[in-house]
């Protein structure tokens, strides 16, 4: 008669044993956008869940360096004994150990969150909307795709965005804002802070901002601007701010930008990939008005627009040429 080890029973035991079967299925290479989701949502129980699959992922990656070498001696085994079916059999499975090491960390397309998701103190899924309240009357709205870390610094609330876009607000407690190498510093009023691309884009929505990056400090007011970059901090310029805040009412507006980025954008909000295939199709300027709630049709609404030819492929991804 067989008895369970300890060691395989209770909670712990359960969580090791479904973190082993989401990495296997996401470094599998047929994982699907569904399964990316049901992913985000088995993550999202609880903070266990999120460390258990860190530790799993940790000891998969550090499986591939040792599978690539048991690999490599079975090919020269193999290739002493002249055997070329033996050889190629080893050597794809050290590619294939090496590649799902690979995916677990950097999922194709983003259809399933990376490691680095899953540290965040707070994120939001895509097409997710959460906000968070702070210490006083201070709140942060995420949008989509967002993750942000949370900690106080003397007497003030300190939010580090990891990535993604945040509408934060205040009316007295003092909020410091750190983004890329940019720090926004609010006590009253409402400010926009986008990280995306390597680039933060700090909109002052109401009242007033300081931003700091190295040496330089800025003062916004409403519907001001300040992109930073690598090069520094661009010089402060008036924008819309209705159309910075679109998401916030559930629309994405664009005026006469490249379809690229239109896509591009479209991609944070829906499950899949609009992938365009052209680069005349992606310089073609744009000037619409999407629904959140309608960004399964985007594609169709762009075929329709130009002409375009969709392929859909399974995953929720729409090639576009």
């Amino acid at each position: 008669m067989f008895r369970r080890s300890p060691l395989d029973a209770g909670p712990s035991a359960r969580l090791r044993r479904e973190a082993q079967a989401w990495v296997v299925r996401l470094a599998s290479g047929q994982a699907s956008v569904a399964d990316g989701e049901a992913f985000r949502r088995w993550c999202a129980q609880s903070a266990e869940h999120a460390r258990v699959f860190k530790e799993t992922r940790g000891a998969w990656q550090q499986l591939a360096p040792v599978a690539r070498q048991a690999a490599a001696r079975q090919a020269d085994k193999a290739h002493r004994a002249r055997a070329a079916l033996p050889a190629r059999r080893a050597f794809l499975g050290g590619a294939v150990a090496a590649a799902s090491a690979y995916l677990a960390f950097k999922p194709p397309l983003g259809l399933w969150p990376a490691l680095d998701e899953l540290a965040a103190d707070v994120r939001s899924g895509t097409g997710e909307q959460r906000q968070v309240a702070l210490a006083g009357d201070a709140t942060v709205q995420l949008n989509t795709q967002t993750r942000i870390n949370l900690s106080r610094s003397g007497g003030a609330e300190q939010i580090d965005l990891l990535a993604g876009e945040v509408e934060l607000k205040t009316a007295g407690q003092p909020v410091s804002l750190t983004a890329g190498a940019g720090r926004v510093t609010a006590t009253a009023g409402c400010v926009n802070v986008r990280y995306t691309d390597g680039l933060v884009r700090v909109t002052c929505l109401e009242g007033s901002a300081r931003v700091a990056i190295r040496h330089d400090t800025l003062d916004l007011v409403a519907a001001q601007q300040v992109v930073l970059g690598a090069g520094g901090a661009s010089a402060p310029k008036r924008v819309d701010a209705e159309q910075v805040t679109a998401w916030r009412r559930g629309v994405l507006e664009f005026n006469n930008v490249p379809l690229a980025q239109v896509v591009d954008e479209i991609n944070r909000y829906r499950p899949g990939r609009i992938v365009l295939v052209g680069q005349r199709l992606a310089d073609s300027l744009v000037q619409a008005r999407f629904s959140l709630d309608q960004l399964a049709d985007a594609a169709l609404l762009i075929r329709d627009v130009y002409g375009a030819q969709v392929t859909s492929l399974p995953g929720g991804i729409v090639l576009l040429s």
